[in-house]
């Protein structure tokens, strides 16, 4: 949800709590914006945030019974107190602080109050804080306070929570490092690698798990620098070379120069990144042979069968204008990838002959077409528009009709018309709705 909706949220909640709704029944208390969103909410009921709501919480009939608890001093419900923690007047919010110590749940307002615009109240909450937190409490404060810590005078807290943090057990830095919130996972792998709680084996197997390209590139860094010093790289090189991540993939290939093994980066001189084939080359150049050279063997076989796709994209990155000659004739090659390479590859060494690469917009494979649409986009003039246009008919594939819509929108007025008129009322959903956003533009 975005800001607005998790006010309106929170304005809701805010009447459900002052009625006796349990904080669980309301809001996602695992969710930091829900809390954020609540905050705000409570104050909003009025506003732009709620605009049929006109009557205000506090002159409901909970928020009448608030009100009255307020002015005697009475203990408040932890739905209560919730809301007090977030109302409009300061003075209310400063002595709901007061009442916080046997009610936990609501300790996620309490850091919200730590960056409080009152000085009285964020002073007050500070105290709180520190009174109340603990190291199991702050695991389970971290996403608020990593989302309160953005604000202006949010990093009270944060500071607050680290420097438990930073003493807490290894298991407990271990469950932040896998927790689903990807914020608290960057937090907790942050802290593992700065405290080097993981072996480098352990570093190189949390770098190749990770979805996250922030934890991947941080462990993997970690990992060379534990490499580096220890001079072990045998138990790191197998998980990071095998890894799917291609950060994770190109940090293992940059190991093997300093662990002598620069030969054994051949086989990433075609992996499917740019990146990965980069970080090769520069280690088999170092280790005395020349990438360029081995790319133009690979590919002056066109007829080899198991030529890998990244052979011919590698050309290009490392090679001439003169070695599209060798790409050329990879256009007619059995195999979908190398074909999408080859064209990929002219591309790049600006070799790109529209009028040899236009009838390969009839390729089966939609890899290919993809392809060879940016290469003659520049110059789509040169291919014939009523071959075009009849490729917008339901009889062609999916990805060929696509390719042919693209080429004519960059054409003249006329064409462009067709080919909106074309997909306008198409059976093809993804058709339809290319062609809409194509006449909005």
């Amino acid at each position: 949800m975005g800001v607005m909706e998790d006010v309106r949220a929170g304005a809701s909640a805010a009447w459900r709590l002052a009625e006796g709704a349990t904080l669980r029944e309301v809001i996602d208390v695992g969710a930091p914006a829900a809390w954020t969103g609540l905050d705000a909410g409570v104050r909003a009921e009025t506003t732009y945030y709620s605009p049929f709501q006109v009557v205000a919480w506090e002159h409901s009939e909970g928020g009448r019974a608030l009100t009255a608890s307020l002015r005697k001093g009475a203990p408040l419900t932890a739905s209560q107190l919730a809301v007090a923690l977030c109302h409009r007047d300061g003075r209310v919010r400063a002595a709901a602080l007061d009442q916080v110590d046997g009610c936990p749940e609501v300790l996620p307002l309490v850091v919200v109050r730590c960056a409080d615009w009152a000085e009285p109240v964020r002073d007050r909450a500070r105290r709180r804080l520190e009174e109340l937190l603990d190291t199991e409490r702050a695991v389970t404060l971290l996403p608020v306070v990593l989302r309160v810590g953005r604000r202006e005078r949010g990093g009270f807290a944060a500071g607050l929570v680290e420097g438990l943090l930073r003493g807490a057990p290894r298991d407990v830095l271990t469950r932040l490092s896998t927790d689903a919130d990807r914020a608290v996972r960057r937090y907790g792998c942050r802290l593992a690698v700065e405290q080097r709680l993981l072996t480098p084996a352990e570093l190189a197997h949390a770098a190749a798990r990770d979805t996250d390209a922030v934890v991947q590139t941080l462990y993997a860094d970690a990992v060379l620098a534990a490499a580096r010093r220890s001079g072990a790289y045998d138990d790191v090189l197998g998980p990071l070379l095998g890894a799917r991540s291609p950060r994770v993939r190109s940090a293992g290939v940059t190991a093997l120069r300093p662990a002598g093994r620069p030969r054994d980066a051949l086989p990433f001189l075609t992996d499917r990144s740019g990146l990965v084939r980069a970080c090769a080359r520069y280690v088999v150049r170092q280790g005395g042979t020349d990438p360029l050279a081995w790319y133009r063997t690979r590919c002056a076989a066109p007829d080899d069968p198991a030529l890998p796709p990244g052979a011919a994209i590698g050309l290009a990155e490392c090679g001439q204008r003169a070695d599209a000659e060798l790409l050329w004739p990879l256009l007619a090659h059995p195999a979908a990838a190398v074909r999408a390479q080859a064209v990929a590859g002219l591309r790049v060494l600006d070799t790109a002959d529209v009028r040899r690469l236009w009838p390969l917009l009839d390729d089966p494979a939609p890899g290919v077409v993809r392809e060879v649409t940016l290469a003659v986009l520049p110059s789509a003039e040169l291919v014939p528009g009523e071959w075009l246009a009849e490729r917008l008919d339901a009889g062609w594939p999916r990805h060929v009709r696509l390719a042919a819509f693209r080429l004519l929108l960059v054409r003249g007025e006329a064409l462009r018309q067709r080919a909106l008129l074309a997909f306008r009322d198409d059976p093809d959903g993804l058709l339809r709705e290319r062609a809409a956003r194509a006449a909005l533009r």
